[in-house]
């Protein structure tokens, strides 16, 4: 009885090695080329791509997990670089002097005073997330976020001072008319405005229905659009005492707003770009994908171009 048992422990044994030998002779090498290829693109098919700007010469986008595309305007050949830490970028703006500051997920803010070929990076001390920023007409950084704060530093980022609406609601973006008249919107209708330069803030009567903009923009202090959910774009004519509805021709949610040159492009998720023309939206013929766009710059008069989720960034033809 035991030498029948342990001549089947040994048989069972020999069996399974034969039968792993057998399999790993089988298998196919595994195969890289493709991940490797995909590795080697300047843009992956992963990236989320959150932010563009347009410095001089240079287009600049920031994504996730520290993405940093750059590549001359007049051809488009981008080059890659990560950050270190992969900061995960939600928003990107260009300054009076032509430096850049990045604004990521992990309360820093990121400085290039050269096009995007090298950062820098600021910690700024609050527990609030934060959600934009944008750069004043005197340089200063300024970035909004939850519990209605807004953070701010006159200094290039060596301080910051940090301010509340004591709202619990959180604000979406913030804009200059001048270096002393600013306005602010946010979740719940939130609207407010400053005539000081920031330091103390006038709260309005909020956008009916509690309409949360997850995006504004105003051409001065009485014209202005906020959009959000359901492809709802809203207008006023008086600074927000009333709004009307604009027709677009999406039902799909807008993240972001672009004006220049007395354009407005809008764009949203499902592929969606927009162009305000009088009082209502036409959509701009962009690839069918069920992708978010984020946002866009213009290239020149004929190139408009956009970034967004999976590696989306592409020219629309305007």
């Amino acid at each position: 009885m035991f030498i029948k048992i342990r001549n089947n422990h040994y048989l069972r044994s020999t069996l399974m090695f034969a039968l792993i030998t057998f399999l790993a002779g089988c298998e196919a090498p595994l195969n890289l080329e493709g991940v490797e290829k995909e590795m080697s693109k300047a843009v992956h098919r992963t990236d989320q791509l959150l932010g563009v700007a347009v410095s001089q010469d240079q287009v600049v986008v920031v994504g996730s997990d520290g993405v940093v595309l750059t590549s001359p305007v007049s051809e488009l050949k981008w080059q890659r670089q990560q950050l270190s830490n992969n900061p995960n970028f939600v928003d990107i703006e260009l300054c009076p002097d032509t430096s850049l500051i990045a604004l990521s997920m992990e309360h820093q803010l990121w400085i290039s005073d050269d096009q995007g070929q090298h950062w820098r990076s600021s910690d700024i001390p609050t527990q609030e997330s934060l959600t934009s920023v944008t750069c004043g007409p005197d340089n200063s950084y300024w970035a909004t976020g939850s519990f209605s704060t807004l953070v701010s530093s006159h200094d290039k980022g060596a301080s910051w001072n940090e301010l509340s609406l004591n709202e619990d609601a959180a604000i979406s973006s913030v804009q200059f008319f001048d270096s002393r008249n600013l306005i602010a919107t946010g979740e719940f209708g939130l609207l407010a405005r400053s005539g000081d330069g920031g330091a103390s803030w006038t709260m309005f009567d909020p956008i009916p229905n509690e309409f949360f903009p997850m995006t504004s923009h105003f051409s001065d202090p009485s014209t202005g659009w906020v959009a959000g959910l359901g492809g709802i774009i809203l207008y006023t004519a008086d600074g927000g005492q009333s709004w009307q509805s604009q027709e677009t021709p999406t039902d799909s949610p807008i993240y972001n707003f672009y004006a220049r040159d007395g354009r407005l492009f809008a764009f949203g998720d499902h592929g969606t770009v927009l162009e305000q023309q009088r009082n209502s939206w036409r959509k701009l013929d962009t690839p069918k994908i069920p992708v978010y766009l984020r946002d866009g710059k213009l290239l020149d008069d004929k190139r408009l171009l956009v970034s967004g989720g999976w590696g989306v960034l592409f020219t629309v033809d305007i």
